[in-house]
Parts: structure tokens; sequence; C-alpha cells
């Protein structure tokens, strides 16, 4: 029948191709939004692109290759996607459908021996399209909610998992089109023959099987990697803010030697100036003047952690022509560990530097200290200023600061309006 012809050709064809781009693109862009004007009419062309693409080719394994480079080429030239990604992913959607078309296929023929007339077997072929469409659709969600990574774009095993992924498709394409000649359309007449459609069915859904084992192979591997890098920075950040505690204590107590001292310096000096050893007594000061600058730090808030991170940070910004200031005052010694005050200021004024980096030159940029201690708590607070743009996502440095600020039963809060971010950290002193 033309009808039935035309309805699997275009009408199932046209929807098989959308859930497939649909599938395709929202797993390659996780922050896509579907419901978009750019993204509908992106679609829209994509599918009359391939459903014509497609009809100058036979639905056999040359449509399935040509359905596949189709999608590759919208994710490398479209979204500039990685190549070996893109690739994974377009063999992964043409995979499914034709699994589930297979699946039906094979249901197909089991059911048609037991249908007598012709409209019944047209009827059943339409009712088995659409079931195969609703579990494409079902299959997808599958895949795309607990089978693949989270950052698909930025994964290291898409070459490694594209090998087994790609032999399943080409050995299920291989057995299906020996037994069936065509698999991607569901025929009206039932007639196969004598294949054995209950051992094609577990043929089926064995590749299926196999697909789903890879891609969950696929998410675990590069979840562990994503795990050990954040774990390395961390590692890194943990190393780099205890060399600033141990700078700060060291000049802590260079300086406190310095004020034990200090009697022993002005007893010096008044002797020279008493021998009226003029010249003698200024290259002395002088040489006090100097130890006093190596003990000084360009901010103040009582704690010498806070004060390297503090002097270190801004000093860099206020070089990259950054208007900081600082009006900050901690309790020293302080029940909270130094490691904690450091993950805090470090990670905040880091992203506070980053974020003005990313300003345009000729900007007024600023950096913004405050806090002081309020009866049991301590409020931590940074504003800076930044380019405007709202789709900035919760890194690690916020997630640190965030525990850190649990970790004492306080809490951490940001908001970002009118070009500035504030931030701000609640702690609560332990009592000791």
């Amino acid at each position: 029948m033309e009808w039935l012809d035309f309805y699997n050709t275009y009408v199932v064809g046209g929807i098989q191709v959308l859930i497939g781009f649909l599938f395709f693109t929202k797993s390659l862009r996780k922050d896509l939004s579907i419901c978009s004007l750019r993204y509908t009419v992106l679609s829209a062309l994509f599918t009359i692109l391939s459903l014509i693409v497609l009809s100058l080719v036979s639905y056999d394994v040359w449509g399935l290759v040509t359905y596949i480079l189709l999608l590759v080429a919208a994710g490398i030239f479209v979204y500039q996607a990685d190549g070996f990604t893109v690739m994974l992913l377009a063999v992964v959607t043409a995979e499914i459908l034709q699994l589930n078309f297979g699946v039906v296929n094979d249901i197909s023929g089991v059911l048609h021996e037991g249908i007598v007339s012709e409209n019944g077997g047209m009827f059943l072929s339409v009712v088995l399209s659409a079931a195969a469409l609703v579990s494409s659709v079902f299959c997808y969600y599958m895949a795309y909610e607990y089978f693949l990574p989270c950052e698909m774009e930025k994964s290291r095993y898409a070459l490694m998992i594209l090998t087994p992924t790609l032999m399943i498709l080409l050995v299920g394409e291989y057995v299906s089109f020996a037994f069936y000649g065509n698999v991607t359309q569901v025929g009206s007449d039932g007639d196969r023959g004598s294949i054995w459609y209950s051992q094609m069915l577990a043929v089926h859904f064995l590749g299926i099987a196999s697909l789903c084992s890879v891609l969950y192979a696929y998410k675990k591997l590069s979840e562990q990697f994503r795990l050990e890098t954040r774990l390395s920075l961390v590692e890194q950040e943990e190393h780099l803010l205890r060399q600033y505690v141990d700078e700060a204590k060291a000049r802590y107590e260079n300086t406190v030697s310095f004020r034990h001292d200090i009697k022993n310096h002005m007893t010096v000096v008044g002797e020279l100036l008493q021998e009226e050893k003029l010249e003698e007594a200024l290259h002395y000061l002088g040489d006090m003047e100097l130890l006093n600058a190596e003990m000084s730090f360009p901010s103040k808030t009582n704690h010498p952690v806070a004060d390297i991170l503090l002097g270190n940070k801004l000093g860099l910004a206020q070089n990259e022509g950054v208007k900081v200031s600082c009006s900050l005052r901690l309790p020293y010694p302080c029940p909270i560990a130094e490691i904690d005050f450091a993950i805090i200021l470090s990670n905040a004024l880091d992203n506070a530097m980053h974020a003005c980096r990313k300003m345009e030159e000729g900007v007024d940029k600023f950096i913004c200290v405050k806090g002081n201690v309020q009866g049991d708590f301590i409020l931590l607070e940074i504003e800076n200023s930044f380019a405007g743009d709202r789709s900035f996502l919760p890194g690690t440095g916020l997630a640190n600061m965030k525990a850190v600020a649990e970790k004492y039963h306080g809490a951490m809060d940001f908001k970002a309006e009118d070009f500035v971010f504030h931030l701000s950290v609640l702690l609560v002193i332990p009592q000791t």
C-alpha cells in the first residue's frame, strides 16, 4: 500500500530522525535548552535535510551510515565538539534506533502468523512502528539519564569506547541484513519465510544489553577520571595552602622575635647617638627599617595566614589594575583551623581575580574584602566586579568553601547583580 509506505518512510522516518537528533544534541550539550527557538529551527532543518538525503539512498546499511554521517557533521560543524565524542554519540543514536526497530521486526514476524486479513496485517504494522518509536524514546531517556557521563564533550574515553560500540552496530546490522535483508522498516505482509524470529529477538535484546554495558562502563570511566582530576587539583591546592600557612607562621614568629629584641635595638641606637656616631646610628636604623619591611603585611587582619594570603592575592590583583580594599578583622589565635581560613580566602580571591580578568579593558574592576567577629560568629564578605554573565556554574572552589562553612555549622551564599558578584561566608566559632 502506498499510504503505508508513505507512513513508514516520511512519518515514522521523520519522527525517528527527529528524536535521534534530540538525543544526540542534548547528550552532546547537556546545558542546551531544547525549547529555544534556535534549537527548534535547527531540529526542523536537520529532519528535513535528513529525509531528503535518506530518500536518495536505500534503507539498508548505507542509509544507516548516511544518518550517522549527518549527525557527525552537525556535531562538528554546528557545535564544534570533539570528533571522537561526536562519532560515539552518532553511532549510539543510530544503534538504539536500529536495535529497537529490529525488535519490532522480530515481534512483527511472530505476530503476523496469527493474522489472516491484509487489513489486520497493515494495522499491526502501524501499531508496531509506533511502538518502536516509543521504545526508542524510552531507551534514549535511559541512556541519557543513566548510561552517559555528565560531560560528554570533555570525555577522554570516547575513542576507546567507540570501537566496541561500532562493532555492536556493524554486527547487529550484518546479522539483521542476513536474516531480513532490511530491518529499518516494518513490512505489511509479514512474510519472512522460515526465519527464526525468536532467535533474532534474542540477538537484538543481547545487542541492547551489550550497548548498555559498554555505555555504563564508559560513564564509570569518565566519572573516575573526573574524580581523579578533581582530587589532584584539591591535593595541589592543599599543598599550596599549607605553604601559605607555613610561611605565615614563620613570618609571625619573626615578628614576635623582632618585637622581643626591639628594646635591645633601641639601646644600641641610643648608645650610638650618645657617642655622637650619627652615621652609624642612621645606618643601624636603616637595617631595622628593612627588617621591619620584610615582616610587614599589606593587610592587617590580626591573623598571620590571612595576612599572607590577602597580601599576595590582593597585591597581584592591584598590579593588574584592579582596585582592592580590605577591612577584615579576624581573631588570633582562633579555634577555626588556619587551613580552613586559607581555603575560603584563596578560593574566593582566585574566583574574584578570574572574574576581573574576563572583563574588558578600560572597565572599572574592584575586589573588596570585608568581615569581622560578631559574637560567636565570623562573617566574611567578598565583593568583586564581573562581566555580567549569569551563566556561570558553581565549581570546585565554591564547593570547597561551602564544605568549610558547613564544617563549622555555618553557611555560604552568593549572588550576582548589577555587574557585582557578592559572596558571604558565615562561620560559627567553636567553643573550647
